[in-house]
């Protein structure tokens, strides 16, 4: 009798009905070695899809830390915990829950709180990649935001750099909306922030990180990136959106929705050739064309905007793959035109081989409408296979500095600092950058750097943090009124100006570097209200503030001049008609039009930064010395200083201002 080995995994599942030998005749045995050869066929089929090394896939809101397989794809997600800081976790609707294509669909987590929350996802530094960030709202918060009829939008920052405005106004709750992104890693990291525009909160429901070869999408740079505005194929497709495993690089190809007459559909099983690995353009989709009827001269290809999308604003790349997949030798020339004009004279394609058509960085005001016209000397009408088309991403705004971006990061782990919003680049862009930092802009072309770190009142415990020693442009610090303890670190850093340490628990020895900067008075030192000021009478140790000189400051900024102007006008209104029977008036439109100043107060430190060290003067006056000085928000300011001899007459200091 003949005996069957069965496949393990098999033996395994049928153990139990079985007993530990096997008998079968020889059909049987047939059977057996014709679901062995089905079997090890399946397994070859799983070896050869496309790799997915590199692959970041994150399903956002999915709060089991265990990963899954996604069933269409058989790619490999993970939660977001890792990946994020804050936010809320949801479900979509329950109505909806049914309905939902896959697994990334039915979570997502929102942010309710910030300006700008971010993702870190694990890049390689000036690898290129393609980063997809999707949407789906599913009603999840019960509200129906999306179909109220008020504005609901969020922005996307890739890094440092505005992306893409998020706008889901009208949108049905179950449609799922996706942004897609080219662009350089610039370091080991990239950053997808959501940005809350104050119309709806911001959540997100996937993220999907793609490496690109080098040589792929070459005028991509550290400068440059581009955001999918859309990318189509053509021909007779049967589903909506062509991905991975067909496309290796899992770009979404959306079928071409016009095929109608007298469009005609063209295919092939012939392997088209690519000349060049600049797009890699999936070989399924060059084998499928659209073209026209012979009696037909012209097709227009019109890329309507997305819903909510305003094209007329974007500076847009077209790129055309063309591969002639007819089995005629007649000749096939055309010209392609946009809104504008001519793009490419008489082309004419490759027979089963892809040749794609762009102007390497040329992005062009124009809608999307393009025009391919059959030439006199042309024998077929034109045809296309695929066409991408992308808007322009200008990398413009610079990183912090990496050491000061790490080393102010180290502060924030070092002291749980979670609860402040530090999220993101510490310094850029400016209108985001961290609470209690102030940052060097002033060198265009270099990476902002950390000058002022300001942790006072913030509930910090522990030891000194030593990251801030290694902050070589920091010039400021203030750790004052928190819970540190242990000993003063030895700070040797020349570039700091001033530090106030005072009201902790700091114990031991003061460092004889700082003590030695403090009397040379190139130090600013506060340390009173600490265990180390209990035995000594220096002023760093006093209530009373070190400085030389009481300085008054008047930061006149715009507003003050407006107001300037309103008390002009009434003063002329009152010289015009009179003081007799206006003063009730006047009083009324006083009351009105009230004069408004700004009031900000500054430390000597910071009043030593805003004037350059008192560098510049403009002027003197009866009390005192005006210097030149710029704010960090770039507004010029006079900072007036009250000299010492004058300090018994300060009460004229203020009107004379």
């Amino acid at each position: 009798r003949a005996v069957c080995l069965l496949p393990p995994d098999i033996a395994r599942t049928q153990q139990h009905q079985m007993a530990t030998s096997f008998s079968c005749s020889a059909s049987t045995k047939l059977t057996w070695i014709f679901a062995l050869l089905l079997i090890l066929a399946t397994m070859i089929q799983v070896r050869a899809q496309p790799p997915t090394a590199g692959f970041v896939n994150i399903d956002c809101g999915w709060t089991n830390s265990s990963a899954y397989i996604d069933n269409a794809t058989r790619i490999v997600y993970r939660f977001d915990g890792e990946s994020v800081e804050g936010g809320l976790s949801h479900e979509i609707s329950e109505e909806l829950m049914a309905g939902a294509a896959n697994e990334q669909q039915k979570t997502l987590r929102s942010f309710p709180d910030g300006s700008r929350n971010c993702y870190t996802l694990t890049s390689i530094v000036g690898k290129k990649y393609l980063l997809r960030a999707l949407f789906t709202y599913g009603n999840y918060d019960g509200l129906n935001k999306t179909m109220d009829g008020s504005p609901f939008l969020f922005g996307l920052h890739i890094g440092v750099n505005f992306w893409e405005s998020v706008n889901l106004t009208n949108t049905d709750p179950s449609d799922t909306v996706w942004k897609e992104v080219i662009t350089v890693a610039p370091s080991n990291a990239v950053s997808v922030c959501l940005i809350n525009f104050g119309s709806g909160t911001p959540f997100i429901s996937a993220l999907e990180l793609r490496p690109l070869e080098d040589t792929m999408y070459p005028f991509v740079n550290t400068s440059v990136s581009i955001s999918n505005f859309q990318r189509f194929r053509f021909g007779n497709v049967t589903d909506p959106i062509t991905r991975y495993p067909t496309d290796n690089y899992d770009r979404f190809w959306e079928r071409w929705p016009d095929t109608s007459y007298p469009w005609i559909n063209l295919n092939t099983n012939n392997k088209v050739e690519s000349l060049d690995n600049v797009f890699n353009v999936p070989a399924d989709i060059l084998q499928k064309a659209s073209t026209i009827d012979t009696n037909y001269s012209h097709m227009s290809v019109i890329v309507a905007t997305g819903r909510n999308q305003d094209g007329k604003s974007l500076q847009l790349l077209p790129i055309f793959h063309f591969a002639d997949i007819n089995e005629s030798n007649l000749s096939r020339r055309f010209d392609i035109y946009n809104a504008e004009g001519l793009l490419f004279p008489d082309f004419s394609p490759l027979r089963f081989q892809m040749v794609s058509k762009y102007k390497s960085g040329e992005f062009l005001h124009a809608d999307a409408f393009f025009n391919l016209s059959k030439t006199p000397s042309s024998s077929l009408p034109p045809l296309i296979n695929a066409l991408e088309v992308y808007s322009l991403i200008r990398m413009d705004n610079l990183t912090t500095d990496s050491d000061d971006a790490n080393y102010i990061k180290e502060v924030k782990t070092h002291y749980s600092l979670a609860q402040r919003n530090w999220n993101g680049d510490p310094c850029s862009p400016r209108e985001y950058s961290w609470e209690g930092l102030t940052c060097d802009y002033s060198k265009s072309n270099q990476n902002p750097r950390i000058v002022t770190v300001n942790l006072s009142t913030s509930r910090l415990r522990g030891g000194f943090a030593i990251s801030f020693m290694n902050m070589t442009s920091l010039e400021n610090l203030d750790l004052s009124h928190n819970n540190l303890t242990g000993a003063i670190p030895d700070y040797q850093l020349q570039s700091l100006k001033f530090l106030d340490l005072s009201n902790n628990k700091l114990d031991g020895a003061i460092p004889d570097s700082i003590l030695q900067r403090f009397q040379a008075g190139s130090l600013d030192l506060r340390l009173e209200g600490n265990p180390v000021c209990s035995n000594v009478k220096d002023t760093y140790c006093s209530k009373k503030k070190n400085t030389t000189s009481t300085v008054l400051i008047a930061v006149i900024v715009p507003v003050v001049l407006v107001s300037l102007l309103v008390v002009m006008g009434i003063l002329w209104k009152l010289y015009r008609e009179g003081k007799s029977g206006d003063d009730e008036d006047s009083a009324m439109y006083e009351e009105e039009t009230p004069l408004h100043i700004d009031i900000r107060r500054f430390t000597y430190a910071e009043l030593k930064h805003i004037t350059n060290d008192f560098q510049s003067i403009v002027g003197k006056g009866g009390f005192g010395t005006v210097y030149h000085g710029t704010l960090e928000n770039d507004d010029e300011v006079a900072v007036k200083v009250l000299m010492e001899t004058s300090i018994a007459e300060s009460t004229d200091f203020l009107p004379e201002v």
